[in-house]
């Protein structure tokens, strides 16, 4: 029987969504052993469970084969535009519910058809030059974040000494992609902290999450207008020279959309690889010692994907799911960490394999599978093998069980990874500079920390303290 059937006979009776009990989503257990939380909803409803989501009632599905069938959506069955919510139009969801910032985000991951078509044409072809690493602009962004890391271990080891403590969430991973954004967008790192600070609180959807939506967009779109007006060697007007047509409007939606995926979802990729190692329990720390970095990053990916669920799709028909009759307009949330426990998942590897199963969906799936995956995996890779590169030894400075997970009902990170390390040597020598496509907007220093050097720039913006 297919995993999920529309118009399917009729089940036992229950009461609509919006009557039935529903569990927080967000609880102790959910933010720190989200596995004892997944497996208790699996036990207690099966594929898919009905759960409060900061107030608002929804499904949350955690069976892979339903997620998995849902995310590649070959009958049409779901949409992505908060019109298709039955309780938004009937005026049921509260204005300043923290997550309407991102459900009703107008970019590509929230339009359908031909709409959602057309701006990832012009994503596919604006990242071409930063993903396929025959490219001068992807060589020369691979040189730039291999001495942004550099440069930030050599700060951070000014800090605490050839050996001592450090937070590798905020000193390292947060502000890495931070600059990687920058350059992207050709803005290097104005209005760095203001910026990054407000797209923590949007993917977290605190309760200052909309006015954080609003101030991010309007720096995001005073950068596009100016690509505009005269277009450079960056992402924004890579994408206009893919897909001329592109509006102001559109551009920007785009661009804050990416400010989230390289800025939170790559920064929390590589501090997520980083734990998983440490900790060692995902075999990433072996993969890691085997030399296999792709293949720890992959395992962090299945163990701990940064997007443990994805935002809103609605039902466009009735729809059975699981046990459960989902009704046209009924909001559903899936859960690709959830669904990386179930035995549908895990039993198609065995332990002892060297290589784990590539079928997760950390990256989504189908229609909306993330297109700068390749871009993020790279700058995980640089990130984390300069980072095993530099330290002779890295511990964690707590407990596995103690660290602080963020709590987001979008987000699995952590709000800090505190280490205690030592150095294996001195700075690195400085690395070449490849030959940079022209008009580049942020020339890049030499590892070595340069007094008014971006790294210096960013970290200052950040508040992170230096020597």
């Amino acid at each position: 029987m297919d995993p999920q059937t529309p118009h399917a006979e009729p089940l036992p009776a229950h009461p609509p969504l919006e009557s039935l009990a529903v569990q927080p989503l967000l609880n102790r257990d959910y933010e720190a052993r989200p596995a004892v939380f997944y497996e208790r909803l699996r036990a207690e409803y099966g594929p898919v469970a009905p759960v409060d989501v900061l107030g608002v009632p929804a499904w949350l599905v955690i069976g892979y084969a339903q997620t998995l069938d849902i995310l590649r959506d070959t009958r049409g069955i779901w949409s992505r535009r908060i019109g298709s919510w039955r309780a938004y139009r009937d005026g049921q969801v509260p204005a300043d519910w923290p997550m309407l910032p991102v459900v009703g985000s107008d970019n590509c991951g929230f339009r359908d058809g031909a709409e959602s078509t057309r701006l990832r044409s012009a994503w596919s072809e604006g990242l071409r030059p930063f993903q396929d690493r025959t490219r001068p602009e992807a060589k020369a962004l691979e040189q730039a974040v291999r001495r942004y890391a550099d440069e930030l271990i050599t700060v951070l080891s000014e800090n605490g000494g050839p050996s001592g403590w450090a937070d590798l969430s905020a000193q390292y991973a947060r502000p890495l992609p931070l600059m990687v954004i920058g350059r992207l967008l050709g803005s290097g790192a104005d209005s760095g902290d203001e910026l990054i600070i407000d797209l923590w609180r949007v993917m977290d959807a605190g309760p200052d999450a909309q006015e954080a939506s609003e101030r991010r967009n309007a720096r995001v779109a005073d950068l596009c207008a100016a690509r505009m007006a005269a277009p450079g060697h960056d992402l924004p007007s890579a994408m206009l020279a893919a897909v001329p047509d592109l509006t102001a409007e559109e551009l920007t939606a785009e661009m804050a959309m990416m400010t989230g995926l390289v800025g939170d979802v790559t920064g929390t990729l590589i501090c997520n690889t980083i734990t998983e190692v440490l900790i060692g329990d995902t075999g990433a720390r072996d993969s890691l010692s085997a030399g296999l970095l792709q293949e720890a990053i992959n395992r962090a990916s299945a163990a701990n994907p940064p997007m443990a669920n994805l935002a809103f799709r609605w039902a466009r028909t009735d729809v059975r799911l699981g046990r459960f009759q989902i009704a046209a307009g009924d909001p559903v949330m899936v859960s690709p960490a959830a669904a990386h426990l179930d035995p549908a998942f895990t039993g198609s590897t065995t332990p002892d394999s060297i290589y784990s199963s590539r079928a997760h969906l950390a990256w989504g799936a189908g229609p909306h599978a993330c297109l700068g995956r390749d871009l993020a995996t790279t700058i995980t890779t640089i990130a984390v093998e300069r980072l095993f590169d530099r330290f002779a030894t890295l511990r964690l400075a707590l407990p596995a069980d103690q660290l602080p997970w963020r709590s987001s009902p979008i987000m699995r990170g952590l709000r800090s990874l505190p280490v205690t390390y030592e150095l294996a040597g001195g700075p690195p020598r400085p690395a070449p500079a490849p030959a940079e496509p022209e008009e580049d907007t942020e020339p890049d220093p030499p590892a070595g920390a340069e007094p008014n050097s971006l790294v210096r720039r960013v970290l200052k913006l950040m508040r992170i303290p230096q020597s």
